[in-house]
């Protein structure tokens, strides 16, 4: 039997700070495939609620406890926030320079990371990476205010509900945690690249089976290129996009789902913007969009 031992070398752990944070706009199928840098964001306050429970009675004695649905809600303060938030917030803006506020809000997803330190590397030991998915904002309120003999920069917060998404196996969820510490470091930076982006790639968020697919080692990576067996093609002469046949990968058009083969021609003045998603249990390792004109 192990005797156990408290505030051991190396394992007097903290978490401190926010950094990284990114915004992330879901498409029309729900995916988070825009991703933008949130400079300035000071605090994540994250605020889990619900899981309440419900004493049953039953002989005279409490047979059971039930318990409610939890939920999982923030609150988020920065200085500044991406111009692409403004869809969140509830702003639209009919030309630049212009904004109407009170608008349909849309929803959101957002990364960020925290700092794990311990007493040996201080802060820099390693980090936690935190995934919110289905976010909504709520009005938040403004306060400008006259500039004195200790200015102090205006901080925009917003409170912050959830819509959990699915994940296979398990119960919906809104949010999920990555250490850094303990997680394999090529898988780390495989998710890294996707959150952020690399020079091939969009950033994007992936959804909760795909990160625990990359920790599992249950993704298949599949390699796309600009050119060559798993890339579109697109002729000239008939103005026809075909789609290869790429296990894994969904295909799409100007956003709509399109099974593999020849499509219809291009009219004139017209775009295809093709792109290829990766379906759970696989990962794009390189190119995902391609701009075909008339």
């Amino acid at each position: 039997m192990a005797v156990l031992t408290w505030d051991e070398t190396g394992k007097r752990l903290f978490e401190t700070g926010v950094d990284r944070g990114v915004l992330y706009i879901p498409n029309a199928q729900g995916e988070y495939v825009n991703g933008y840098s949130w400079n300035g964001l000071t605090t994540v306050t994250e605020s889990p609620s619900g899981a309440e429970d419900s004493p049953q009675y039953a002989d005279n004695i409490k047979y059971l406890n039930l318990l409610s649905a939890e939920e999982f809600g923030a609150t988020i303060e920065a200085f500044t926030y991406p111009e692409e938030f403004g869809q969140c917030d509830g702003t639209i803006s009919p030309s630049a320079g212009v904004a109407l506020g009170q608008q349909f809000r849309k929803s959101f997803g957002l990364a960020y990371r925290s700092k794990v330190g311990n007493d040996l590397a201080g802060p820099d030991h390693g980090f936690k990476l935190h995934l919110i998915y289905g976010a909504l904002a709520a009005p938040s309120e403004k306060a400008y205010a006259t500039i004195n003999d200790s200015p102090e920069a205006i901080t925009f917060s917003w409170e912050v509900t959830t819509s959990p998404v699915g994940v296979v196996g398990y119960k919906p969820v809104a949010q999920m945690v990555v250490d850094s510490t303990k997680v394999s470091a090529a898988a780390m930076t495989n998710l890294l690249n996707i959150l952020y982006g690399t020079a091939a790639i969009n950033p994007r968020l992936p959804l909760p089976s795909e990160v625990i697919g990359l920790f599992g080692g249950a993704v298949t990576q599949v390699r796309m290129t600009t050119s060559g067996p798993n890339a579109p093609t697109y002729s000239t002469a008939s103005k026809v996009v075909t789609l290869p046949e790429v296990t894994g990968i969904q295909w799409r058009i100007n956003g709509v789902n399109k099974n593999a083969g020849a499509q219809p021609a291009l009219v004139a003045g017209e775009t295809s913007v093709v792109t290829a998603v990766a379906n759970p249990g696989y990962m794009i390792n390189g190119e995902d969009t391609w701009v075909f004109d008339f």
